[in-house]
């Protein structure tokens, strides 16, 4: 029987829909860009048919915004959440049922778009909904089988403040880089600091540049939209293989950062399994997978979400952590071992401090779900100011305390009988066991949409793709299990890409034209610095690891 598109697209319904309905039309964007006001005053001009419909992955959005998002509707820096009903999502949905959800369907769509797609009706427009507006646009929301059920209800709002985007924004921005910046002054020497400033601006300016490309028409709003547009479906598929290739490495980088602390907490843990002894790195990266591994089988990640917000409080608690230790605890500082440059690493140091800033995946859907688009420019100065004053004084710290001794995780020097330490320690471990699931959906969620159609009702199939994903991540993490060097390759090879070079790429294709000559001067300036920072950063990140395997 066919379904009716209404059935299965891509909605969000609301029971307070009359409330919000002004606030929307009235001043959802604001944008200052004239390539931007695109809103309900034209519903003619929203309800003609699509040019394009969108490849693989389909999955991006919903997955990414589960990855990315605080969320609760009503978190900003002026109101406090309901308690109930934080309470009651532990329960069941009911707080994503009253608080405007997408109802997210199964991926059982193949994975090029079959002809009779481009006939169905347009889709049920909500007046709750901030997305752009679909209908002429290089992108059409795709049609899904009806499903009685959502795999992943996100409860996210259309509707993020200032307040909530910003803690969006610091949210991905501030993860587990902040642990190496320490060891990034160590590599590079004092000079070398400059470049979180300088990688900070650039990354900033990028970040404008995205919300350009959203704006040059409607219906854009991820990531892999914006390839698309620049560059069809190639683009779209060399961007979202980019875009998952470094959520799976930081899943790696997790395994790692697990392993690491708990053998600094627990040096002499080993196993003997009939004659082969694990040591407490084997032991424990082998014990952090397997508690990972449930979480990673859930089909509603909401909870996780939840919980994963308390990410800024982490980052917060472990360089409160670091001063405690500093200036309270009276540890010492090795200032006279310290180095104002250091050429022979400097490039390691290149790919640490571009891991710091690698947020620009999520930004469009930060963009798409702001309620006043005006100000997404002051979010992201907000987050990059936030996110660099924190890494900076980390950095300068960690260095001054620890000078030349410096690892790749400031936790691991911190003396081992101080409570400060174990507090930041712990901190370290419990954060990725909710970032972890979070971070491989994305990647698992794109895979189980090439399962063909009629498996898709079989759940087996997505544990096995998520299980495989999960233990590879563990093969890969015993095999390179250098914290600080695959970060600095993740930063070179990846985030320079997703960073730099990419979104100034997508600009020039999009607005060519429309452009004018200091956007298009600054774009290859930056173009530039990245690829050169990218091949210096990869070859050395790539050939200290190589050096420390054999």
């Amino acid at each position: 029987m066919k379904n009716s598109v209404s059935d299965h697209a891509f909605f969000i319904e609301s029971d307070d829909e009359d409330e919000d309905k002004d606030s929307i039309r009235g001043d959802d964007d604001g944008n200052d860009s004239d390539i931007s006001n695109y809103s309900d005053e034209n519903p003619h001009h929203q309800i003609k048919p699509s040019s394009l419909n969108p490849s693989w992955p389909q999955s991006y959005r919903q997955s990414i915004d589960l990855y990315s998002s605080v969320p609760s509707p009503s978190l900003n820096f002026l109101g406090t959440p309901n308690l109930s009903r934080l309470g009651s999502s532990f329960l069941s949905s009911t707080l994503t049922r009253r608080h405007t959800p997408e109802i997210l369907p199964t991926l059982t769509k193949p994975f090029l778009p079959t002809p009779t797609d481009t006939q169905q009706p347009q889709e049920r427009r909500s007046s709750h909904s901030l997305l752009p507006p679909r209908g002429s646009s290089a992108k059409k929301l795709p049609h899904y089988q009806k499903s009685s059920k959502a795999s992943h209800e996100i409860p996210l709002s259309r509707h993020s403040s200032y307040g909530q985007s910003v803690v969006n924004g610091i949210n991905v921005l501030c993860g587990v880089g902040i642990l190496s910046t320490p060891f990034a002054v160590k590599e590079g020497g004092w000079a070398g600091l400059s470049l979180l400033f300088i990688f900070g601006v650039l990354s900033f300016y990028t970040g404008i540049l995205l919300r350009y490309c959203l704006d040059s028409q409607p219906g854009l709003e991820t990531y892999p939209d914006i390839g698309q547009a620049a560059f069809g479906t190639v683009g779209r598929l060399i961007i979202s293989i980019i875009l998952y290739v470094e959520l799976y490495a930081c899943c790696v980088e997790y395994i790692i950062l697990e392993s690491d602390n708990l053998s600094s907490l627990f040096p002499n843990a080993h196993l003997n399994l009939g004659g082969y002894i694990l040591n407490a790195h084997y032991l424990f990266a082998i014990i952090i997978t397997l508690a990972v591994l449930p979480t990673v089988w859930l089909r509603d990640m909401s909870i996780l979400s939840y919980i994963s917000a308390g990410g800024v409080i982490a980052s917060v608690l472990v360089a409160i952590c670091l001063f405690w230790v500093g200036l309270v605890d009276n540890v010492g500082f090795q200032i006279e071992t310290t180095k104002t440059l250091n050429l022979s690493t400097f490039p390691v140091a290149v790919g640490l401090y571009g891991y710091c800033y690698s947020g620009h995946a999520v930004f469009p859907n930060i963009y798409t779900s702001m309620e006043k688009r005006s100000q997404f420019p002051m979010v992201l100065l907000a987050s990059f100011g936030i996110c660099g004053f924190l890494y900076a004084s980390v950095a300068i710290m960690g260095y001054m305390m620890f000078g030349e001794s410096t690892e790749s995780q400031y936790t691991l020097n911190l003396p081992s009988n101080l409570i400060a330490t174990k507090v930041a320690v712990w901190t370290t471990v419990v954060n990725p066991f909710t970032k972890y699931a979070l971070t491989i959906s994305p990647v698992a969620m794109s895979l189980e949409e090439l399962i063909p159609s009629n498996h898709m009702k079989s759940h087996v199939y997505s544990i096995l793709i998520r299980t495989a994903l999960v233990f590879s991540t563990l093969a890969v993490a015993l095999s390179i299990p250098f914290f600080g060097l695959v970060m600095s390759l993740i930063g070179s090879l990846l985030t320079m890409l997703v960073t730099l070079i990419l979104p100034c790429v997508c600009f020039l294709s999009i607005l060519r034209g429309k452009t004018t000559r200091f956007q298009v001067s600054v774009c290859v300036l930056i173009i530039v610095v990245g690829s050169v920072s990218s091949v210096i950063g990869t070859y050395t990140a790539l050939s200290e690891i190589i050096q420390q395997l054999l």
